[in-house]
């Protein structure tokens, strides 16, 4: 049987599949601590996270969805890792859409306060093979 924070992350990721942010933060605490660390990044509120950072990558692929996820319970943190797809269809930071699909391997946690609560979140991926993918940036060269 999952845990009830297993639950809440993976109706979290279900939830942004369907663009449903609002259901998608409904658990997290007031005041959050989520970290993109590829873009060195940090959203200390709910609404800053879906305005600016959730909004963001919909902005950039309306078509993204998070796939394969694996869920990892370690208490009140979740591991999760999974596959970003989606077709990169509008602006990324200063990048203008290119057409192409990507595939983008995540690791992520969730932070739960002792109520089940979000309390917080670290994401980590690789900017380079996301640029490398959308033809923005030239295949590394081989060592």
């Amino acid at each position: 049987m999952e845990s009830r924070n297993v639950e809440t992350y993976r109706a979290g990721h279900e939830a942004f599949n369907q663009r449903d942010f609002v259901a998608m933060t409904k658990q997290y605490a007031d005041s959050i601590t989520w970290t993109d660390h590829s873009q060195s990044r940090t959203f200390r509120t709910p609404q800053e996270f879906k305005d600016d950072f959730l909004a963001g990558w919909i902005g950039a692929s309306r078509n993204i969805r998070i796939t394969g996820p694996r869920y990892i319970d370690a208490g009140q943190t979740v591991v999760c890792t999974f596959t970003a797809v989606g077709t990169h269809d509008g602006p990324l930071g200063p990048f203008p859409a290119t057409g192409k699909e990507f595939a983008l391997p995540l690791c992520e946690m969730w932070h739960f306060d002792p109520t089940g609560r979000v309390a917080g979140g670290d994401l980590y991926y690789d900017q380079v093979s996301l640029l490398t993918q959308l033809g923005l940036m030239p295949q590394p060269s081989s060592a």
